[in-house]
């Protein structure tokens, strides 16, 4: 297998005309190269909890496979195929890197109770293994984790960890295909932690250049968010541009350990009314006398 091999594998899917709510190919392998490869052409893995899951895989979508309707990718020599599925839903919900929202009462408990501060990929197992914790069905199977280690290894996979007083409460972890990151899972042990771990993950994502953030699955949660359903075509017409021939690198990611309060900024308070002065209170109309 070639250095371009797992590029063009996928370049043979015709994501666009994939359907929405099914996936877009079966098979392939997880290794590093075909998996950023995957996130450059908008998929993104499911694999099969189990043999069970993956029998329902064949039962299920064989004939869209016998149809073409969805690809069937070589992989590695007895690999299962339907073991490891590739979606691409459509509608895809996104979110510009400024569009999450905290909400107005995280973002008092931040400025005045939530002593949090956040990391960038500092702890990315930690939060890999947190988000696998009791998730049904176990998608981030043991080895997708081994294969997104390797990803964030080369610079491609980042977590975001939120910390109080030491302790990992919450965090996000995504793939990053030139200035579109894809965002895999959260978790929180503390309420609203992932809110935080997905705002300061855009915050330092927009610093380094990049533009839009893919939450993958439509939800009310995600909806919650900031995010809202864009078509897949436009989707993919925004990742193809970002990394393509000539687009602009997307800079490496800030590390460094940061306060979570400064997302959640005080407001300015309102311009007093003219003529009123700090203090007292304005005087009576006249015609109210």
């Amino acid at each position: 297998m070639t250095a371009t091999a797992p590029e063009e594998l996928f370049a043979a899917v015709d994501v666009a005309r994939a359907p929405a709510d099914g996936p877009a190919a079966f098979g392939g392998d997880l290794a590093p190269g075909t998996l950023l490869a995957a996130y450059r052409h908008g998929l993104f893995p499911l694999p099969a909890a189990d043999a069970y899951a993956s029998a329902f895989n064949e039962v299920r979508y064989e004939e869209a496979v016998e149809t073409g309707r969805i690809a069937l990718l070589p992989g590695s020599g007895h690999a299962d195929p339907y073991a490891l599925a590739w979606w691409s839903p459509d509608p895809r919900p996104v979110l510009a890197p400024d569009g999450v929202r905290l909400g107005s009462k995280l973002s008092r408990l931040l400025r005045n109770r939530l002593d949090w501060s956040t990391t960038a990929d500092a702890a990315f197992e930690q939060v890999l293994a947190a988000c696998a914790e009791g998730r049904e069905p176990p998608w981030l199977t043991r080895d997708l984790r081994e294969a997104l280690t390797a990803l964030h290894r080369l610079g491609a996979a980042h977590s975001v960890e939120v910390w109080e007083a030491g302790e990992l409460v919450g965090g996000v972890f995504g793939i990053a295909a030139g200035p579109v990151l894809s965002l895999d899972s959260m978790f929180h042990r503390r309420p609203d932690a992932a809110r935080v771990a997905v705002a300061d993950l855009a915050a330092r994502f927009a610093a380094a250049g990049g533009r839009l953030l893919d939450a993958q699955w439509d939800s009310p949660h995600v909806r919650s968010l900031g995010a809202a359903p864009q078509p897949r075509d436009r989707y993919l017409a925004a990742l193809a541009a970002g990394t393509g021939p000539g687009a602009a690198p997307v800079a490496p990611l800030d590390t460094a350990r940061l306060p979570a309060v400064r997302l959640a900024p005080a407001k300015p308070r309102p311009p007093w009314p003219p003529g009123h002065r700090h203090g007292h209170r304005p005087a009576a109309s006249a015609d109210r006398g």
